[in-house]
C-alpha cells in the first residue's frame, strides 16, 4: 500500500508527466487483464498456496530492481513499464488464489466465509489505513525508490509468513471434474450463465476502472490543487483506508452471515457518491471526511459480495471464475488509465475526478440494481447446478 503511492510519485517526480505515470499503472493493470483467465488453470495444477508462494518469491526481485537500477542510472522508462506489467502478470494469480485458499481453509459456509473475509479486508485495508501515509512521509524524507525498497522486503516477508503458517486443511476439488468445468475459458462461461455473477462482472469492471483513475489523479490533484503534498496525499488514502477497517468491523460484528439485498445496494452507493468531493474544490478535511465515509460504505458491502463471488461458484471451477471475475473487472483499467493520463494534462484533475465519480456512480448503480433484481440465496455447488 506504500507503492499505491510511491511508484507513481516516483514516476509523476522523475518523468514530470502525468501521462507517463499513468501508462506504467496502465502497463501493470494491463498484465493483469491479459493473464487473468490463464491464471485459473494455473492454480488448479499448482494449488492456491503454491501460486501464493511462487508470486511472492518473484515480486521480491522485480520490485527491488526498479530502485536499484534507477539509482544505477540504468532505468529507463520502456523498462519500467516492463517490470510494473511483470508485477501484474505475478499479481494476478496471487490475487484469485487469495480467494480460492479461504474456503480450503474454513470449509464451504457462508457465514464463516463471510466473516473472514471481513477480517482480512480489515487486515488489508488496515495496511491502506498506515501505508500511503508512512510513505507519504518516508517519501518527503528519504524519497520514493527507499519506499519501493521496502515494498519489495514486504514481497519477501509474506513468502516466509504463508510458508510456514497457511496450510489448507482441505484438499481442493480436483480440477474439470465436469465437463462444464473443463477448458482454459470454463470461468467465463460459468459468469455468462449466473444472472446475478454476470452484471455484477459487468459492475466491477467499472467500478474498478473509475477507482483507477481516481488513484493516479490522487498525486496529480494534490499537486494541482493542495500545494504538492505527499503528506496529504498519503493521508487521502490512508482516510479510506480508515473508514474501510471501520465497516469491516460493522460487517464482522452486525452482519456475520452477509448483509440483506437492500443494504448492499445501500452500502454501494454510500461508497459512490462521496467520491464526488474529488472534483470540487473543498479544502483537504473536506476530501478526507469524504473518502473515510466512502471507505465505511466499501467495508460493510465488499466481504458479502466477495463471499458470494467465491462460493457461488462450485470448488471445481471456482479458480477458474475468480480468475475471470479478477480480468473483467482489471480490462476497464488500462483503457481509463491511457485514456486518464493525457486527460489529466490537458484538462482541470477536479474534471476528471467528475468523470471517474461518475463512472464510479453508474457502476454503483447497476451492482446495486441487479443485486435487488437478481439476488438469490445460492452458493456452492447448488448455484453452480443452477447456472449451468
Amino acid at each position: 500500500m506504500m507503492t499505491w503511492l510511491a511508484l507513481p510519485w516516483f514516476v509523476l517526480t522523475t518523468t514530470g508527466s502525468a501521462a507517463q505515470m499513468s501508462f506504467v499503472v496502465a502497463a501493470e493493470a494491463a498484465a493483469y487483464a491479459i493473464l487473468g483467465v490463464p491464471s485459473g488453470t494455473l492454480i488448479g495444477r499448482l494449488g492456491a498456496r503454491r501460486t501464493m508462494l511462487a508470486a511472492d518469491g518473484l515480486r521480491t526481485p522485480v520490485m527491488l530492481l526498479v530502485p536499484v537500477l534507477h539509482w544505477a542510472d540504468a532505468l529507463s522508462f520502456p523498462l519500467l513499464i516492463g517490470f510494473a506489467a511483470l508485477i501484474g502478470a505475478l499479481s494476478t494469480p496471487y490475487g484469485a488464489a487469495q480467494r480460492v485458499i479461504v474456503p480450503e481453509l474454513l470449509g464451504e459456509d457462508e457465514g464463516a466465509v463471510t466473516q473472514a473475509n471481513a477480517l482480512f479486508q480489515s487486515a488489508t485495508r488496515t495496511t491502506m489505513l498506515l501505508g500511503p501515509p508512512l510513505a507519504g512521509l518516508l517519501i518527503a524524507a528519504v524519497g520514493a525508490p527507499i519506499v519501493l525498497v521496502i515494498d519489495a522486503a514486504t514481497f519477501a516477508v509474506a513468502f516466509v509468513l504463508v510458508a510456514l503458517f497457511v496450510h489448507p486443511h482441505e484438499a481442493p476439488a480436483p480440477a474439470d471434474e465436469d465437463p462444464g468445468f473443463q477448458g482454459m475459458l470454463a470461468g467465463v462461461r460459468y459468469l455468462r450463465s449466473d444472472p446475478l455473477l454476470g452484471l455484477w462482472t459487468i459492475a466491477l469492471m467499472a467500478g474498478d476502472a473509475a477507482w483507477n483513475v481516481i488513484f493516479v489523479g490522487t498525486p496529480v490533484l494534490v499537486v494541482a490543487h493542495y500545494g504538492s503534498s505527499p503528506e496529504l496525499a498519503g493521508l487521502m488514502f490512508g482516510a479510506f483506508g480508515a473508514g474501510a477497517v471501520l465497516g469491516n468491523a460493522l460487517a464482522y460484528r452486525l452482519f456475520a452471515a452477509g448483509i440483506p439485498p437492500r443494504m448492499l445496494a445501500g452500502g454501494v452507493l454510500v461508497q459512490a457518491i462521496p467520491v464526488w468531493a474529488l472534483a470540487m474544490p473543498v479544502p483537504a478535511a473536506a476530501l478526507l471526511a469524504a473518502l473515510a465515509v466512502s471507505g465505511i460504505g466499501n467495508g460493510i458491502v465488499n466481504p458479502t459480495i466477495h463471499s458470494m463471488i467465491t462460493l457461488r461458484p462450485p470448488p471445481a471451477v471456482r479458480a477458474k471464475v475468480l480468475s475471470a471475475s479478477f480480468t473483467a473487472s482489471a480490462i476497464g483499467a488500462p483503457l481509463a488509465l491511457v485514456i486518464a493520463g493525457p486527460a489529466f494534462a490537458r484538462f482541470d484533475s477536479r474534471a476528471v475526478m467528475a468523470a471517474a465519480a461518475a463512472l464510479q456512480l453508474g457502476a454503483m448503480l447497476l451492482l446495486g440494481g441487479s443485486t435487488l433484481a437478481r439476488w438469490e440465496p445460492q452458493t456452492g455447488q447448488t448455484a453452480g447446478s443452477a447456472a449451468q
